[in-house]
Parts: C-alpha cells; structure tokens; sequence
C-alpha cells in the first residue's frame, strides 16, 4: 500500500493533529539543509512526543512499506537528512523535537541520560549545574540534538581530550525498523558481554533504526581553564607546537585549532568588531584545563615561553580573563559564520595523521593555485585530532551553477588527495547523500559486504533513510 491521505490519518490517530505536519506546514525548517545547498520534499513531518509512539510509528511504516528519515536539529553538512533531487524515495521525516526530556543526571556516576531530542546546550547546562562537564562541544550545540549527535558521532573542539561522540556514549536506547525497542543503556563503564550493539548505531546517519534516548559520560566541571592565541609561521611549525604542548600541558588541552590566516577576513565580515591578538600566517587557538589545584596558569607560561624561546611562536597572547578568552574563540566560530554568509562555496572535513597535516595543506594549495587560481584557500580546522577543514571560496563573478560545478571538481580532486595520504573523506560530518557515491566507489569488497550485511540485518524492507551512507541499488544486487 502506497502513501496516502488515508496513511496520514492514521498518524495523526497515533500524533494527533500536532503532531502531523503535512503541506505547507512542513517549511524548510524540516525540508532545507542547513546550508541552503539542498530542499527536499516528504509526505509528511512526524512528531512523537513519547518513545512508544515512535514504535507505533514505526510499526505503522514497516506496514505501508513507507521509508523514513531521521531529522535531529538539521545542522548536518552532508544531506544526510534531506532528499536529493535524484532520490526516488518520498519518506515521511520523523522529528524527535518534542521527545526532549532529560531523564537523569548523576554527579556520583557521572552520567547524564536524556531523550533523543533535548537540544546539546540544554544538556551541557544540566551537567555544569551539578558541577559537571559533557564534553561534547561543537558550534551548533544551540540547535543540534543529541540523538543526531549519536547518529552521526559528532566530533567538534574537544576531541583531542575527550574524543567524538562515540567516545563519550555508554548506552542507546533504540526503536528498530520494525518497531522493537532496544535499550542498552545500562550505565556501565565496563561491558564485556559480547557485541558492543550500540557502536553499530552510532555514526548511522539513521540508517539502522530510530535513537530515542542516550547516556553519556560526564567529567569533572574544570576549575581551572586556560586559552592562548598564538602566531605562528607555518603549519608544520603548528605541528611541531602540538606534540611540545601535549608534553608541556601535561596533556591537558582540550582544543588544539589551527587557521590559516587567509580565513580572518571572513571572520571579521561576521564580527566586523573582532580585536585580532596576533598577525602571523598561520594562528593557533590552544585551550587547557583542569578541576583540580594545579597551577595551571604558570605551566601553561612556561610551556609558551619555551616554545617562543625555540622559535616555534612569533607571538603569544595568554587571556587574561573569561571575556578575552571568548573573543578569541570568536574568531574561530566567526570564519565559519562568515564563510556560510558568503553563499555557496566548496566545503571539506579532511582527516590525517596529524603528522600529515602540513603535506596535505601543501598538497592542497598547491592543486589551487595551479587548477583554479581565481579560488580562495581557506584551511583551518581541529588540527591536535588531526582534522582539516579545506574550504574554497569562489570568484564573486562566477554564476552559482558554474561554481557548484567546479567547486565538485575541487572536492574530487582533494578527496584523491587525502586517500593518497592515507587519510578520510569525511572526519566527523559524515557520508549522507553528498559524499555517498564516493565514499562507496573508495570501499573495499569486503567492507562493502559487511555495510551491505548491517543493513539487510537490521533494516530488512530498506525503510530506513534510503539513499544514505548506501547507496540504493546496493540494496537490491
């Protein structure tokens, strides 16, 4: 049975009526990509309010062989929660927005569980009021919600430390294909029992079934933070610097950027306000923190002083106070901002060694400069985990068609790259739809059978956000 407005009633019989969207009612809020590069299209946007009426949902679906794709905050950068054009699938887009309850938070245990669809923020502020951290930090953590942050394994600033979102999950409750709820939350540091079952759900991009609840380890609320901006001369000199403050921290930094200075001007077309701390080619952002009595403010001088003295840092700017320590990061966060406010332009999320980080900047400017040099460069990026944003910004009298076109060139071209490099494609945004035919000529045989085994185990019928991570005809050969 295909969809229907018989098919809606029904939902709306297990919704009500707020908690259908169809029509006009279902904007770009739910049909948009976050950066504007794609609208989609759905039968119809779902609302649960509890974890039961995602099971009948999805009970409900399995039924009329609807397909069904995940939306969290839609923050994503890789349609992974948007229909492409080339899609044949219409799928109803199952919002968790109001399953947004946080269940628990313990400061004995350190754990925090919450629904599917609290918002990151709110549960980053649960955590400080009970004097504790959740590590996961990224620039949308106002909109995103947690369970995308499952689905996706998040990474964002704090990697370095703590690692991704997969690093900082101890359980997943999960409603399968066919409506089955699967809960493995248990708050359990230590799980030897076989498969670790929820690995398999973490970074699926909701491929495999529905995240309803998630259960998170919380850290000790620093006392004690420390930011610097530094100049420097180079990349490699930034690398060099990076394995000196892991020793010189005493391996206490939480975030380790690096950003080319070419990219300042988009952070000021953001902040027109921002007081640069340093003019060098090359600006390193390094936050260290603590919760003990650790002085830590000398440690981190010393370390400065030692790296200028070896001639790794031109100039050092230690933040003498909270507010200083934020505008610093608003150079960060602002470039990005700016970035997206110029329109379209050519996006990556590279992963190497971090090692490798200078060759690849290298390799990277170089194909520029030589293929299309009316391009801008933009590389900056989580550089202490080894991740690389290289961005290029397109000449302003391109037509936006001929500069998608040679913006997929660019991205083809630095994809070979970074596999030449030994490196990845994608570092914590994902495969989605954007990166989906790439990613999947790259496989090998054998990963590929074993994606191909995942997926017909779990999602039998091919319901679940068909068209992402796999490609569809794989499904069927």
């Amino acid at each position: 049975m295909g969809p229907s407005t018989a098919s809606l009633d029904d939902f709306r019989a297990i919704l009500g009526p707020a908690g259908v969207l169809a029509g006009t009612e279902a904007g770009d809020r739910y049909l948009r990509d976050w950066a504007g590069d794609y609208r989609g299209r759905a039968l119809a946007v779902l609302r649960p309010k509890s974890v039961a009426e995602v099971q009948a949902v999805m009970c409900l679906c399995r039924d009329r062989q609807l397909p069904v794709m995940p939306i969290g905050g839609n923050t994503g950068l890789v349609a992974g929660a948007v229909v492409r054009r080339d899609d044949t699938a219409t799928p109803v887009i199952l919002s968790l927005e109001r399953l947004n309850r946080i269940r628990e938070v313990n400061p004995v245990d350190f754990t925090l569980r919450a629904d599917a669809g609290c918002i990151l923020q709110t549960l980053k502020e649960a955590a400080e009021a009970v004097d504790c951290l959740l590590p996961l930090s990224l620039g949308a953590q106002g909109s995103c919600q947690v369970g995308g942050n499952a689905a996706t394994n998040a990474g964002g600033v704090n990697v370095l430390r703590y690692g991704m979102a997969r690093d900082l999950i101890l359980g997943l409750e999960v409603v399968l294909p066919d409506g089955t709820l699967w809960s493995g939350m248990s708050g359990l540091r230590k799980d030897n029992r076989g498969y670790d079952l929820k690995q398999l759900f973490i970074g699926s991009e909701g491929t495999l079934g529905i995240i309803t609840g998630v259960e998170m380890k919380l850290v000790p609320r620093p006392a004690r933070i420390e930011t610097a901006y530094l100049g420097l001369a180079s990349f490699a000199d930034a690398i060099t610097l990076l394995a000196r403050a892991r020793h010189g921290c005493a391996d206490l930094m939480t975030a380790f950027e690096v950003i080319g200075a070419e990219c300042i001007p988009y952070a000021r077309s953001a902040h027109p306000d921002l007081a640069l701390p340093v003019t060098a080619p090359v600006h390193v952002l390094i936050e260290v923190s603590c919760s003990g009595a650790l002085d830590l403010r000398s440690m981190v001088e010393s370390f400065l002083a030692e790296a200028m003295e070896a001639g790794l840092v031109g100039e050092a700017v230690l933040a003498a106070s909270e507010a200083q320590a934020r505008a610093f990061w608003r150079i960060r966060e602002g470039l990005v901002e700016g970035q997206m406010r110029s329109g379209y332009h050519m996006r990556t999320d590279l992963s190497v060694r971090p090692s490798r980080i200078p060759a690849l900047v290298d390799a990277a400017r170089g194909y520029l400069a030589a293929n299309h040099p009316d391009w801008t460069a933009q590389a900056y990026g989580h550089a202490g985990d080894g991740n690389l944003h290289f961005n290029a910004m397109p000449p302003a009298t391109l037509d936006e068609a001929a500069a998608r076109a040679t913006g997929l060139a660019i991205e083809t071209a630095l994809f070979a790259i970074v596999t030449e490099a030994g490196g990845s494609i994608s570092a914590e945004h994902g495969i989605g739809r954007t990166r989906r035919d790439r990613f999947w000529t790259g496989l090998a045989p054998v990963d590929k059978r074993m994606f191909v085994a995942i997926k017909t185990g779990l999602d039998p019928d091919g319901l679940m956000n068909p068209g992402c991570v796999i490609p569809r005809e794989e499904m069927t050969a």
